[in-house]
């Protein structure tokens, strides 16, 4: 697989090093702004690649690109993503996938209409203790509550609040505490239970408009999952699920299922603890086997679910009546 790097920001510089642990996939290629070019000429330097673009339209003429890698705000994913598969490239999405709902559709649209691949990068799907834990809530079940935090005091919230607007607090840019933190919680839990019948987010409003963090409701037929996320403060991150015949409890963030334990039939219980060299590396390499192997339906079930957490945040931002 090889691939083109968009983008020169810090998740860029993540997926570079994931990329080392990654055996068949190769970066040829990666593109910038005219202004960052100084930003990508030393990762390519630092990462042994060979060509530096900062005209985009130049690199998707690039016969040695077969996917491209989109790592840039949120707000262009639709754009680059579009005229990525409209040249007949295959997609890697950071998420969240699109800024909308009807964008996210588009891309789908295409990718199918030309067979091509698209993927968004969730890192917690592809990591063994995800389909443990499906398996773990069969012993429990039936599941009544779903309780999942990710809280983060962000970097750049002091700027913020001084009237500094990174594109991570700028509503023009799809930021926000629910597309960049708890879009986490939310794919942790459409993952495993599916997309729900009903949604309702309650945020703190920033003084732009932006919510700084928020608690999203999605209700489920027998129960209710609470997802949280903050930028604006701090907390352990967890994962709790209760059913009537016990709990399963994710200790960490949900990008990282490194640590869980279960609690049935009167006994604790530990899932084997995982370890990588980057939380990015199971999720590269399940890209790359999928694409190896051309199994494409696995792929459009991959897809189906970006576009069931894309339904799930247009809902939430429609009754908060934040990012507008």
């Amino acid at each position: 697989m090889k691939v083109a790097i968009i983008g020169t920001g810090k998740i860029v510089g993540e997926a570079l090093y994931a990329i080392q642990h990654v055996e068949g996939m190769d970066v040829v290629a990666i593109c910038s702004r005219p202004q960052s070019v100084s930003k990508a000429e030393a990762l390519a330097k630092e990462y042994y690649i060979n060509k530096v673009y900062t005209d985009y339209e130049l690199l998707l003429n690039d016969d040695d690109v077969e996917f491209v890698y989109i790592g840039i705000v949120n707000s262009a994913h639709y754009e680059y993503g579009r005229k990525a598969l409209m040249a007949n490239k295959n997609v890697i999405m950071e998420k969240p996938f699109t800024a909308t709902l009807s964008e996210a559709e588009e891309l789908q649209k295409i990718a199918l209409e030309r067979r091509l691949y698209i993927f968004e990068g969730v890192t917690l799907f592809s990591m063994r203790n995800f389909a443990r834990i499906g398996d773990e809530i069969k012993k429990i079940a039936p599941v009544r509550m779903v309780q999942s935090n990710y809280s983060q005091y962000s970097s750049r919230y002091d700027r913020y609040l001084n009237g500094e607007i990174a594109p991570a607090f700028d509503p023009l840019m799809a930021g926000g505490a629910l597309n960049d933190i708890n879009v986490y919680n939310i794919n942790l839990v459409v993952g495993l239970f599916g997309e729900p019948k009903d949604v309702v987010y309650y945020a703190t409003i920033g003084p732009n408009g932006i919510d700084t963090s928020g608690i999203c409701l999605l209700k489920y037929e027998d129960f209710v999952a609470s997802c949280a996320g903050a930028k604006d403060s701090a907390s352990p991150g967890f994962t709790l699920i209760q059913g009537e015949k016990g709990w399963i409890k994710v200790n960490g963030i949900p990008s990282i299922i490194n640590n869980v334990e279960s609690f049935y039939n009167g006994e604790s219980h530990q899932l084997v603890e995982e370890s990588y060299p980057h939380r990015m590396v199971p999720e590269l390499k399940s890209f790359v086997e999928i694409y190896n192997s051309d199994d494409y339906e696995l792929m459009k079930s991959k897809l189906s679910i970006s576009l069931s957490v894309m339904r799930t945040l247009e809902k939430a931002h429609q009754t908060c009546g934040c990012n507008e």
